[in-house]
């Protein structure tokens, strides 16, 4: 079977047995502060699990994609290196919320591998929890029970607690698990012996493709477990494992999910997968990474170098990397992967398809830059090794720091085991001791940065979800139906959630609502933000209320609501216009609305011109005065709203039914969640007020509206009528400035004229006192020049005629002082000199610092004072 084959059977499967079969939520979370990525097939029916959302299905199918590259499902490092461990993964699921549990569970997944997949019953062992004194567990007898209808006594294995027993986190929904494993050996070596002793034991032909998960108690605060009150079944299989079982392959990296992509990186570099472990590793690693990067693109996260966007970055350099080094690619290569991952995905993810242009541009713009940095890191090696004064040693062994190392880890992508292959090229070694401390080092900072002490929910009233009203009041009479105290940076807070709210919770680009919680004995608590966690409105607060259970009004700040409406509007209506100005192509890729302006990034390869804004502008501003009515339609059919040609956003995650916002069916009709004006003419006016590059193939523009826009143009009123009154209101402005720059330029040519004849007499003077010693010509001087170029153009013009020079330059450049030194190559080499070195020392007398390459550097410092002392200092290099 192929892949494709083996995951419709899946869900077919399942469907045939009543689940509903559901779409992959998207790689890149959203809505969930405890995660960046999708790394399990639960995460996105959390806020079922927890009871904070109404079931719609009872039973429930899918394959989600998924990452794991971060915290404590880190697999990155053995990706490429063993069999089986990838970074973006799919996991086959079927759940049920409170309707079937460990019976059905067991039963379908033996029927499905045996029956269906006709995986041989004997290579099958199962793994039940063995229960667990100190928690109070006893061991899973029911799952044992069910198992033994199926497989005998002696494949069925008792596991610990750390092997059978999930735990979402460190509080929150679990319970034990029930997996099952395979034995993918050949049979000379199963007939050896058995494959129960290796279940569990990190042997690569033995390896767990399905966990059953029997959803029953909560994890709490303070460690003890509660019983939850539904029982819920959560599965998940590995798709790549799987097929690699139902392939006969002894790797995953052998089945049709990686083969076409290894193969086509094979033939690209001109060698043969399978003869040498170093470049099959590599090939290994582009293969699985490059379906990480390309997902994650798609699904909206651009490389970066904060939060999600950094780990995009680190996979995609840790690709680019293997590549360059193993493989000999200097030029971009993984985005041609792209095109064959979309037709892999081809009618299973449709984002990827939908978006392979752009992705693919995303990963080569990204892979230039990185080659680039790649180059530079190498050469910041090289001078390294250079400067022996930088450098330990351990008897004759010469030694680099560890420090240093993690900087070309951290800041120019090199692994520690890139520096140490280039360390003994040159025959030195890496301080691994160091490195990894300046790394524990990094961690332990990045922990207390995002340390955050979550207490557990208080519940005061039955929850039953909360209701939002935010779309047609702003003031609402509310109970606390929970809260929990929240500590980060040692400060304290408090999270609220409400039966109803106005309040809009921070999504799809909007930020969160602020404002008041009124009381009835005039107490007032004030609301700093509101957010979603796991579809849950949650408000913070500084404090408590004195009487939580107490009814209260919630009070939106309303000013500030405005303005973040009129924006957010704004925002569908720039949209529109673009795509009508520079083409279809244009999509959202990112975007921020708040109170006082609108953020939008989207896809374009080229700058938009001044004349393509003005258009977009003046589209904008003319639908702003038509005050076309808001047209909103709550709870549209997804399929029947996207099938009336309404907009979705990649990486957005849309239920069943969806909320549509249209201003003028032929202008613009959206799924969208946030927050709008009644009409049009409220934005009452939008001006756009800059536009950049993001990252490759994504643009930005920043705007503003209303009375932010208002104070913007009198400002620039004032600009102009200030202007004219400095040019002593000229008939034209912009001639007055250009006569202004034009004379501007021609004295500067004048004067740059003068510094090259006063450096050039300087130059005379200098070489009519070289002072030789032992063979070198030793020129020390103080001069006046304007700036440090023209001493570097007098340095290497001195150089270029005085042979065998040692030069020591001085200056006062307006009262900061400069030095630089100028070595003639041949006395680098035969003298043992290092220009960078000796500036170091030098510069210690101005109480500054500098570097550079062996024959050139130059300083800075702030003591002008002790430029004299630096030329009696260089003195001492004469012997």
């Amino acid at each position: 079977m192929t892949t494709k084959e083996i995951r419709k059977a899946f869900l077919d499967f399942f469907e045939s047995k009543g689940h509903q079969v559901v779409p992959s939520a998207p790689i890149v979370v959203k809505d969930d502060p405890t995660l960046m990525f999708t790394n399990a097939g639960m995460n996105q029916f959390k806020d079922l699990f927890l009871g904070e959302a109404v079931v719609k299905y009872p039973r429930v199918a899918d394959t989600q994609r998924c990452l794991r590259v971060s915290g404590k499902h880190n697999d990155l490092e053995e990706v490429g290196i063993d069999t089986y461990h990838h970074t973006m993964f799919e996991m086959l699921g079927n759940w049920s919320f409170g309707d079937y549990f460990k019976k059905e569970a067991i039963e379908w997944s033996w029927e499905l591998l045996t029956k269906v997949y006709r995986i041989p019953e004997d290579r099958l062992y199962v793994t039940v929890f063995e229960g667990d004194e100190k928690e109070g567990l006893p061991r899973d007898q029911e799952a044992y029970d069910l198992w033994k209808q199926f497989v005998p006594a002696e494949r069925i294995i008792l596991g610990n607690k750390k092997d059978n027993f999930w735990e979402m986190g460190d509080t929150g929904p679990c319970g034990p698990c029930s997996e099952i494993h395979v034995d993918c050996r050949p049979p000379g070596s199963r007939a050896k012996g058995d494959g129960a002793s290796l279940v569990n034991h990190d042997d690569p032909q033995v390896i767990e493709i399905w966990n059953n998960v029997f959803m029953q108690f909560n994890r709490l605060k303070d460690g003890s477990l509660q019983p939850l009150p539904a029982k819920h079944v959560d599965t998940g299989m590995g798709l790549e494992r799987l097929v690699r079982v139902m392939q006969e392959k002894t790797s995953n990296y052998d089945t049709d999910v990686f083969q076409p992509l290894i193969q086509f990186v094979a033939s690209e570099a001109k060698v043969t997968y399978g003869t040498d472990e170093k470049l099959d590793i590599a090939m290994r690693v582009m293969a699985d990474h490059v379906r990480a990067i390309a997902f994650a693109v798609a699904d909206g996260q651009l490389p970066s170098n904060n939060k999600a966007g950094y780990v995009i970055r680190r996979i995609l350099r840790r690709a680019v990397r293997y590549a360059y080094q193993y493989l000999g690619f200097k030029e971009p290569v993984l985005n041609k992967l792209v095109p064959i991952l979309a037709k892999q995905f081809e009618g299973v993810f449709k984002e990827l398809e939908s978006q392979q242009d752009f992705v693919q541009k995303v990963i080569q713009e990204e892979e230039i830059a990185f080659l680039r940095t790649l180059a530079t890191g190498i050469q910041r090696f090289d001078n390294y090794i250079s400067q022996p004064a930088s450098t330990g040693s351990h008897g004759e062994e010469q030694v680099i720091s560890g420090r240093f190392a993690f900087e070309l880890s951290d800041t120019f992508g090199f692994p520690r085991d890139l520096t140490e292959l280039m360390a003994r090229e040159k025959g030195w070694t890496v301080d691994v001791a160091g490195y990894e401390q300046a790394l524990l080092g990094q961690k332990n900072r990045s922990r207390a940065a995002t340390a955050i002490d979550t207490g557990d929910w208080l519940l005061l009233r039955d929850d039953e979800g909360v209701t939002f009203t935010g779309y047609d009041e702003r003031e609402t009479v509310a109970h606390i139906v929970k809260y929990r105290k929240v500590t980060a940076k040692g400060r304290d807070q408090y999270q609220l959630v409400l039966d109803k709210t106005p309040f809009y919770a921070e999504s799809g680009g909007q930020v969160g609502d602020t404002g008041e919680l009124v009381f009835p004995n005039g107490e007032i608590v004030h609301i700093t933000d509101t957010k979603k966690e796991n579809g849950l409105i949650v408000h913070f607060a500084d404090r408590l209320p004195s009487n939580p259970s107490d009814a209260l009004t919630a009070i939106v700040d309303g000013k500030r609501r405005t303005n973040i409406e009129s924006n957010h509007t704004a925002t569908h209506l720039l949209h529109a216009a673009m795509k009508q100005v520079l083409g279809a192509h244009v999509n959202q890729k990112g975007s921020l609305v708040n109170g006082d302006y609108l953020r939008f990034d989207f896809s374009h390869f080229s700058k938009v011109t001044g004349e393509e804004i003005a258009q977009i502008e003046a589209i904008v501003n003319e639908k702003v005065r038509e005050n076309i009515p808001l047209g909103e339609e709550r709870e549209v059919a997804y399929q029947l709203a996207v099938s009336s040609g309404v907009t979705a956003l990649f990486g957005e995650k849309y239920g069943d039914f969806v909320r549509v916002i249209t201003f003028d069916e032929q202008f613009s009709k959206e799924l969208c969640g946030g927050t709008h004006v009644k009409a049009t003419g409220q934005i009452g006016f939008f001006k756009i007020v800059s536009e950049s590059a993001v990252a490759a193939g994504v643009r930005r523009i920043e705007a503003i509206t209303g009375e932010t826009s208002e104070i913007f143009i009198n400002q620039q009123l004032t600009l102009v009528s200030d202007l004219k009154t400095l040019l002593k209101n000229p008939g034209e402005i912009a001639k007055s400035v250009e006569n202004l720059l034009e004379e501007n330029n021609r004295l500067r040519k004048e004067l740059e004229k003068g510094v090259v004849e006063k450096a050039a007499g300087l130059k005379h003077d200098l070489v009519n006192k070289v002072e030789q010693v032992n063979g070198i010509n030793f020129i020390l001087a103080k001069v006046d020049l304007p700036n440090p170029e023209a001493i570097k153009n007098l340095a290497y013009n001195l150089k270029d005629i005085v042979t065998d020079l040692f030069l020591v330059l001085v200056a006062d450049l307006d009262g900061k002082p400069n030095i630089t030194v100028m070595i003639s190559e041949n006395v680098v080499n035969e003298r043992g000199l290092h220009a960078g070195n000796i500036i170091r020392d030098l510069a210690k007398e101005i109480q500054g610092g500098g570097g550079g390459q062996p024959f050139y550097a130059t300083a800075g410092g702030k003591d002008v004072n002790g430029l004299d002392n630096v030329l009696k200092k260089a003195r001492t290099f004469m012997g």
